[in-house]
């Protein structure tokens, strides 16, 4: 079994990082990674990083991470394609999870989906989010107790 990690994405990984791509199908599920890559540039407040199986990229995960406030929110999670159904989405969770533990009043974990076949909505609620009756942006919100 590889073992998950999250790496910073760096001028040497960002190309690799990039080509990743989401199953046919699932593109209007999630942005592609260069735009979550751009948007963080311009968000303070966003926390990324790639995800690795061993020595390979196999997805991205972004993070709204405002301690002040305190509010965490899962912005973005993916994993390619060509790499999904092998745990490594959940495995990569699991290391955000920890993460957002590890912050200043770090005892909720938000984020939303799209509502849809072949969504994220059902890997979300195996994992333990639950809904909150809130939609953003035609987004379903969700919420994970830490």
């Amino acid at each position: 079994m590889a073992k998950i990690t999250l790496r910073e994405v760096t001028a040497d990984t960002v190309r690799a990082v990039c080509a990743l791509a989401v199953a046919p199908g699932q593109e209007g599920f999630v942005a592609p990674n260069s735009v979550s890559i751009a948007e963080a540039y311009f968000e303070p407040k966003a926390w990324f990083r790639a995800v690795y199986a061993d020595e390979e990229p196999v997805g991205f995960v972004m993070l709204y991470d405002d301690p002040d406030t305190p509010e965490y929110f899962l912005w973005r999670l993916m994993i390619a394609g060509s790499h999904q159904g092998r745990g490594y989405g959940r495995r990569a969770l699991d290391l955000l999870v920890d993460h957002v533990r590890s912050r200043p009043g770090g005892s909720e974990l938000r984020s939303s989906y799209v509502p849809g076949e072949a969504g994220p909505g059902g890997f979300y609620r195996r994992y333990g989010f639950e809904e909150t009756g809130e939609l953003n942006q035609g987004q379903i919100v969700i919420r994970l107790a830490l």
